[in-house]
């Protein structure tokens, strides 16, 4: 299925549902410590990456939080900051960006983070109108 969006360029090819072009491109989801973030920005960008969303989360895994001690009152918190990472790459390269966020946001300790990696059916450079490779 097509739908065509018109903008200043022309027209631009937007591709919608499941289709044998989804396997293109793919989203590397990544949630790490957030002391980590220049160390994974500075390996991305050493392979080629050179764009990535970063936002602000909170959550937990297998440590379920942990207790702090806040004017010798013990709190229980469950919920940790981390931050989440997202960058839409051509599927040729997922590999060495999930080696290279391995590498940079490995400390050896619990709560390093996860790694999720999906499909990515489309994708439109809002300036340029450039569509799917074209437009990483």
């Amino acid at each position: 299925m097509r739908s065509d969006f018109a903008h200043q360029g022309g027209t631009v090819q937007y591709r919608s549902g499941a289709a044998p072009w989804g396997e293109l491109m793919k989203i590397v989801m990544a949630i790490i410590k957030p002391f980590k973030l220049e160390e994974v920005r500075d390996a991305l960008t050493a392979i080629g990456v050179h764009g990535l969303t970063v936002t602000e989360v909170k959550g937990y895994g297998r440590q379920k939080g942990h207790t702090e001690i806040y004017r010798g009152a013990e709190y229980a918190v469950s919920f940790l900051p981390k931050l989440k990472i997202e960058v839409a790459v051509n599927a040729d390269v997922v590999d060495k960006v999930v080696e290279a966020i391995i590498t940079a946001a490995r400390t050896g300790q619990i709560g390093d983070g996860k790694i999720f990696v999906y499909s990515l059916d489309s994708a439109v450079r809002i300036r340029t109108g450039e569509t799917d490779k074209d437009a990483l």
